[in-house]
């Protein structure tokens, strides 16, 4: 489906892209293609005043607020590299930004995103990064539940497995919103 309209007031959410993440190869798309299609639609937000929310995944050192429960996978036990939770260079440093830290898959969950979204009156969200099917979906699908409207630009995120990938973009996201690309985002972004 094409997507048909921005709000006036949309921010563009990129749930990820931050050191220990982009370094993963990305499957369908390079990770490195997804980073530079984020900087383009950030570039676009900023240039047209909307706010860019930058989200980063980051535990403590000793794995104290690593969430409980039982799973099938085995818990992280390595401390991860200096700097590994850092937003990417090439979207960082630009001090009207929003970074939200969250500490489950949801950028959401046990964060302020709502509040900072609320408090600048959006409506809509744009949804991109990394991984589609973890981070992006579960702040996809609580976005929805949180009453925006939700738009996905599918090819300004990946996965680590394709099929992962297309079972979000073709099952899951167009139940939650709107998909589309990158140049379809800027179109409408321009039309504002």
């Amino acid at each position: 489906m094409a997507l048909t309209t921005l709000d006036p007031r949309t921010a563009l959410v990129v749930v990820d892209l931050q050191n220990g993440v982009v370094g993963i190869p990305g499957a369908p798309h390079a990770t490195s293609d997804v980073v530079e299609r984020n900087v383009t639609l950030a570039d676009a937000f900023r240039a047209a005043g909307l706010p860019v929310v930058l989200v980063r995944v980051s535990f403590a050192t000793d794995g104290g607020d690593v969430v409980p429960g039982r799973t099938e996978r085995e818990p992280r036990t390595a401390t991860p590299p200096a700097g590994w939770d850092r937003i990417v260079d090439a979207l960082a440093g630009h001090p009207e930004d929003i970074t939200v830290t969250k500490r489950n898959w949801s950028a959401f969950y046990g964060t302020d995103l709502d509040l900072h979204l609320r408090r600048r009156g959006i409506t809509q969200v744009v949804v991109t990064g990394v991984a589609t099917s973890i981070g992006v979906d579960s702040t996809a699908r609580a976005a929805h539940e949180h009453g925006y409207h939700v738009t996905l630009a599918t090819d300004a995120m990946t996965d680590l497995d394709p099929e992962a990938h297309r079972n979000s973009v073709e099952w899951i996201f167009p139940r939650l919103g709107e998909t589309g690309t990158t140049d379809d985002v800027l179109k409408l972004l321009a039309a504002l």
